[in-house]
C-alpha cells in the first residue's frame, strides 16, 4: 500500500513507464488521426465558398481562378486527408491494441509472480476469489481502457482544442458564445470522475467477494450436495449478486446522468453558432463558407463529447482496478528470501536442530515456546498427537510457509531464514495429506518433481511408489489425464502419485504429512511399503495421526498443545503407559 495517497493515473504511468515510447508513439497517432479527422468540415466550408463566391473565394486568391479547378483541387485534398486518417487510425490501433495486451499480460504475470513469493500465512489472511478477481477481471478492466479509452480521452481532448481554435480564428464573437460550455463540461467531468472513483472501488469490491464465494462453493461441491445445501448457497450467491447489482447500479445512476446533461450543456453552444452565427453572416461579415464550417464544426464537437461519459465510465472503473492490482503488487513479500545455500552432502549429512522456537498465529495464542528438537541426519522422526498439537505448524515452519517470532531451525548450522528459498525447499520432499495435482497427465504430474526427469526415470519412481498397477489399468496409462485437482482418481491413487513426485524429487530431506490418514488400510500398507523404501539413508520426518504410520520410525515424539510431552520408539512409549499408549489403545481397539 502506498504511504500518501497518490493518483492511480499517475500510479498506472508509472508502472507502464518501460513502454513509454509507445505509448508516446500511440498518442501521436491519435492525435494525428483526430485532426485529419476533423478536416472535412474545413473542406466543406471552402467548398461552399467556392460555389457561392466563384472567382473571389478563398481558393482564388491563392492563384486557381477556375470554379472548377478549385474543386478538383478539393477533391485531391480530400483524397489525401481520408488516406492520412486512415493511415494513422490504422496505427493509433495497432499500437494501443498491442500496448494494451503487452500491459495485460505483464501485469498478471507479475502478480501472479508476486504472490507466488508470499508465505503461508499471507494466504490465510485472503480469499482466493478475491486475488482471482484482481488477476482475472481486474487487468482485463484495464486492458479493455487501454484498447480503447486512452485513444478516446486523447482524440476528445484534441477535438475541443482543435475546433476551439477554428472557431477563435473565424470569429471570436461566435466562439465567446460557442465554446464557453466546453470549460464548463471538463470541470464537470473532473467533478464526476471524483465522484465516480468510490462507487467503482466498491463494484471491484463486490466482484471479489463473488468471486472468492464462488471458487469456495465449486471447489466445494461434494459437500454442499451432500448436506442438500444447494438452495442455501444458491441464496448466499443471490446475496453477493444483489450487492455487486447495487454497486454498479449506483455507479450506473451518476455515470447515466452525465450524456444527458453534456448534450444540453452542448445545446447552448450549438444554439449560440446557429442563431449568432446566421445573424453574423446575414449581415455579411461572415462569409457563408465561413458560417458552414463552424455549424459543422459544432456538430463535429458533439459527437465525441456526448462519448465522454462513456469514456470516463470506462476510465473510472479501470483506475479502481488499477489501484487494487497496484496495491497488491506493492505488498510486501511476507517471507525474505536468504542469499546463502545448502549442498546436498551438507543437507544429507546434517541434523536439522529447532532451537528455543516460539510461534503462533495472528490472533491466536502462542503455539510453541521455546521449543526445542532435533532431527537426525538419516533417521525417521515420527510425530504424533491430537488436533491442534501443533504438527502441521512444525511443517510449515520448516518450509519456512510461516516464520518463528523468537528462535530459530538450523541446517548443517546454518539458520534456515538465511538460506535461500530454493535451496532450502529444494532439499526437501513434501507429502501432505491434501495432495495437489495438476489438470494434466499422470506422467506430467510425476514429473513434477524433477522436471528434467526421462520418462524411465519417471516410470521407476511410479514402480517403487507402487503406482505403477493402477496406472497400467487406465484406458491412457501414463497420459491419463486426472482432472481438476486429480478427481479422476481414488484418494490411495492420488497418494501414490504425490509419492511418486517426492521419490523422483529424491531430496535429502522427507516430509510426510498425513499422507496415509485418508486411505483404507490395504492401501495404507502399500504406502507405508512405498515409505520405508524411500526413507532409507535420507532424512525422514512423518506426521501422523495413524500411529502405525510411524510404528516403525527410529524415534517418536509426542506433542500436545504446541509441547514435547513423550519421547522413544514405539515399543518404550506404549509402555510408558501416557498419552501414546492410550492412543494406541484406542487405534488398536484393545479398550473394547
Amino acid at each position: 500500500m502506498t504511504g500518501e495517497r497518490v493518483s492511480p493515473f499517475l500510479r498506472l504511468l508509472k508502472a507502464v513507464r518501460p513502454h513509454s515510447t509507445t505509448v508516446r508513439l500511440a498518442s501521436i497517432c491519435s492525435i494525428l488521426n483526430k485532426i485529419w479527422d476533423l478536416a472535412p468540415p474545413l473542406l466543406i466550408g471552402v467548398a461552399v465558398d467556392v460555389v457561392v463566391e466563384r472567382e473571389d473565394s478563398l481558393l482564388a486568391g491563392w492563384g486557381l481562378i477556375d470554379p472548377w479547378h478549385q474543386l478538383i483541387a478539393l477533391s485531391i485534398a480530400t483524397f489525401l486527408i481520408w488516406g492520412l486518417e486512415s493511415v494513422f487510425e490504422y496505427l493509433y490501433g495497432i499500437l494501443w491494441r498491442n500496448l494494451a495486451q503487452t500491459v495485460q499480460h505483464e501485469f498478471r504475470q507479475n502478480t501472479f509472480e508476486h504472490v507466488l513469493k508470499q508465505g503461508m500465512g499471507w494466504f490465510d489472511e485472503r480469499q482466493k476469489g478475491d486475488l482471482m478477481a484482481v488477476m482475472n477481471d481486474d487487468i482485463n478492466q484495464l486492458e479493455r481502457f487501454l484498447d480503447k479509452g486512452a485513444n478516446d480521452l486523447l482524440q476528445v481532448t484534441t477535438t475541443v482544442l482543435i475546433v476551439g481554435a477554428v472557431f477563435i480564428l473565424i470569429s471570436w464573437q461566435v466562439a465567446l458564445f460557442a465554446v464557453l460550455p466546453i470549460p464548463i463540461i471538463i470541470w464537470g467531468s473532473f467533478r464526476y470522475q471524483r465522484s465516480l472513483e468510490p462507487r467503482y472501488a466498491e463494484v471491484r469490491a463486490a466482484a471479489g467477494r463473488i468471486n472468492a464465494l464462488l471458487e469456495n462453493d465449486l471447489s466445494g461441491m461434494t459437500t454442499i450436495q451432500s448436506f442438500t445445501a444447494e438452495e442455501h448457497e444458491a441464496s448466499r450467491i443471490k446475496g453477493i449478486s444483489e450487492e455487486y447489482k447495487e454497486a454498479n447500479r449506483r455507479a450506473i445512476r451518476l455515470s447515466a446522468a452525465f450524456v444527458p446533461l453534456i448534450r444540453m450543456a452542448i445545446l447552448v453552444g450549438f444554439t449560440a453558432t446557429l442563431l449568432l452565427g446566421g445573424w453574423i453572416t446575414l449581415e455579411d461579415k461572415l462569409a457563408v463558407g465561413a458560417y458552414s464550417v463552424l455549424v459543422f464544426m459544432t456538430q463535429r464537437l458533439l459527437w465525441p463529447l456526448t462519448r465522454l461519459g462513456e469514456t470516463f465510465d470506462l476510465y473510472q472503473r479501470a483506475m479502481a482496478s488499477t489501484t487494487r492490482i497496484l496495491d497488491l503488487l506493492e505488498t510486501p513479500i511476507s517471507v525474505e528470501d536468504g542469499l546463502e545455500s545448502i549442498s546436498l552432502d551438507e543437507a544429507s549429512s546434517s541434523s536439522v536442530q529447532i532451537e528455543a522456537l516460539t510461534f503462533g498465529y495472528p490472533g491466536r495464542t502462542q503455539l510453541f515456546e521455546g521449543l526445542c528438537l532435533e532431527i537426525e541426519a538419516g533417521s525417521t522422526l515420527g510425530v504424533v498427537g491430537p488436533t491442534g498439537s501443533g504438527k502441521t505448524s512444525l511443517v510449515r515452519l520448516l518450509l519456512r510457509f510461516n516464520e518463528p517470532s523468537e528462535g530459530g531451525i538450523y541446517w548443517a548450522g546454518k539458520d534456515i531464514r538465511n538460506l535461500s528459498l530454493e535451496s532450502l525447499r529444494g532439499n526437501i520432499a513434501l507429502v501432505s495429506q491434501h495432495v495437489t495435482l495438476f489438470p494434466t497427465t499422470i506422467r506430467d504430474n510425476i514429473r513434477y518433481g524433477r522436471p528434467d526427469a526421462t520418462d524411465a526415470e519417471v516410470e521407476d519412481a511410479a514402480r517403487i511408489a507402487e503406482a505403477e498397477d493402477f496406472i497400467d489399468t487406465l484406458p491412457a496409462r501414463w497420459d491419463t489425464l486426472v482432472g481438476e485437482g486429480g478427481h479422476r482418481l481414488s484418494g490411495g491413487q492420488r497418494q501414490r502419485v504425490a509419492i511418486a513426485r517426492a521419490i523422483l524429487k529424491d531430496a535429502p530431506f522427507l516430509i510426510l504429512d498425513e499422507a496415509t490418514s485418508a486411505v483404507d488400510n490395504e492401501t495404507e500398507a502399500a504406502l507405508q511399503r512405498s515409505i520405508h523404501h524411500i526413507s532409507r539413508g535420507r532424512t525422514t520426518l512423518i506426521i501422523a495421526h495413524r500411529l502405525s504410520t510411524v510404528r516403525h520410525a527410529d524415534r517418536i515424539i509426542v506433542m500436545d498443545e504446541g509441547t514435547v510431552v513423550e519421547e522413544g520408539n514405539h515399543d518404550d512409549l506404549v509402555d510408558l503407559g501416557g498419552l501414546y499408549s492410550r492412543l494406541w489403545t484406542v487405534q488398536t481397539g484393545e479398550n473394547i
